[in-house]
């Protein structure tokens, strides 16, 4: 992690060191606090840093904290001009993630609703290997994923990463890399921070919205391309745990891990034990439009120095 590096906070651009947060603050004993995970792709052929689908996260970050019931004092306008100051401040021309996180500052309780303020943490990242072999090894949690009927997966607050914070360190504790949700009817949600696709006889399955899951952009962009670039037929319906171990492919996606393959659930090898060749498809054509290549697709894209 680069310590050196430069931090937007309520307005003003800050060494990392000098960001600071009061720590009697609601968010900082009790989590609340929203945020969006953006990534930002470099095109060296067009020397241009590209932010992607910045207006599908802000309005989900804007959804999250009405749903979260906080005070909400931003446009989507000055959420986008806060990410390219501090990103050209850093003068980053690499690819990246950014952290944008909407908190409630002050000295209030769990039920407060403001003072609100907000970081964006930009931080370098470089995109996953398309064509690497290698996949992760995944096991259904014995955790359940929340839902709407407690703790709603569709708010990114911070307090409901805890759920799958629990799911993660079993799976690490157990050996394995990652793992995978059941919900509350007993069919497959998601993974810790990342939604599910499976692949059998050449369509792609992700469970519905309504199986517990965030409303992912990762995963409403493959959805959105998949047919029209690919020729995969998408299906979104149940799945149950006994067809991760039958299906050819699998794998995760969120705007953190892109497309990250599945290896083997339970110990049981999926497909041949590599990444597939549908997954590795998936994987370059979301980078192919995240980094500006795919024309039709330039409508998602935020040109940050342009």
């Amino acid at each position: 992690m680069d310590n050196n590096r430069l931090i937007w906070l309520n307005g003003q651009v800050l060494p990392l060191s000098e960001a600071r947060i009061n720590v009697l603050s609601p968010t900082s004993q009790f989590g609340a606090n929203v945020f969006e995970g953006i990534r930002c792709y470099w095109n060296e052929e067009e020397q241009e840093l590209y932010g992607f689908r910045l207006e599908d996260h802000y309005k989900r970050l804007k959804n999250s904290m009405k749903m979260f019931r906080m005070d909400d004092k931003y446009t989507i306008d000055e959420l986008k001009q806060g990410l390219i100051e501090i990103v050209r401040a850093n003068d980053y021309r690499q690819d990246i993630a950014v952290r944008q996180t909407v908190f409630i500052d002050g000295f209030g309780s769990w039920v407060s609703k403001g003072p609100v303020s907000m970081f964006i943490a930009p931080v370098q990242k470089p995109r996953n290997d398309v064509f690497a072999e290698e996949g992760i090894r995944c096991c259904v949690s014995s955790w359940e994923r929340i839902s709407d009927r407690n703790m709603s997966p569709k708010v990114k607050v911070g307090a409901n990463y805890i759920n799958s914070r629990m799911a993660q360190l079993e799976a690490l504790e157990n050996g394995y890399d990652s793992a995978l949700f059941l919900n509350n009817q007993g069919k497959i949600a998601e993974g810790p921070g990342s939604c599910l696709f499976i692949v059998r006889d050449g369509r792609l399955i992700t469970p519905a919205l309504s199986a517990s899951i965030l409303e992912s952009i990762t995963r409403d962009t493959i959805i959105a391309f998949a047919p029209k670039e690919l020729g995969l037929e998408v299906i979104e319906r149940d799945i149950d745990r006994t067809e991760l171990y039958i299906c050819d492919e699998a794998f995760l996606c969120g705007s953190a891990m892109e497309v990250t393959a599945i290896t083997s659930i339970d110990g049981v090898v999926i497909g041949s034990g590599k990444k597939g060749e549908i997954t590795k498809q998936v994987h370059k054509t979301y980078l192919d439009i995240a980094t500006g290549r795919l024309d039709a697709y330039k409508k998602w894209l935020t040109p940050i120095y342009d």
